[in-house]
């Protein structure tokens, strides 16, 4: 893994999961991780609900659009995680790849989103502290 591990989310759509998912790694990790996020038949927005459970924790995704996800996205990413969706991404030797089984928000409401995206969360924190762990302040 490069000084900067890289992770890529895939969902079909793009637009709910893995959108959450990059989302919470962007916002957790910082600078400290390079993300991206993509689907194989992308969605014409993103979910409203998933915008709206994530603004309730003050994260923005409002200006995110999905995208399609292309071989150079896996080929340039150290982590590939598919969110339970059957989706697949093009393997390459020395990548690791992950299946997160999440729920599907599309076409539920807030209410139905918001334990997903709190799940997500969860597993961007174990995925944190395995490839990008906060490093010591240093000590005079």
């Amino acid at each position: 893994m490069a000084d900067k591990p890289s992770v890529l989310f895939v969902c079909v759509h793009n637009a709910g999961r893995s959108q959450m998912a990059a989302a919470w790694l962007a916002h957790l990790a910082g600078d400290r991780v390079e993300v991206r996020s993509a689907g194989s038949n992308p969605g014409a927005a993103v979910n409203p609900a998933a915008v709206e459970a994530m603004a309730e924790v003050g994260i923005d995704i409002s200006a995110e659009t999905p995208k399609i996800l292309t071989v150079d996205a896996v080929r340039e990413s150290d982590v590939c995680i598919t969110m339970g969706c059957g989706d697949t991404c093009p393997v390459f030797p020395g990548k690791r790849y992950l299946d997160w089984k999440l729920e599907d928000p599309a076409g539920q409401g807030v209410e139905a989103v918001r334990p997903i995206r709190d799940e997500i969360k969860t597993l961007v924190e174990g995925l944190i502290a395995e490839i990008a762990p906060a490093k010591p302040e240093a000590t005079a």
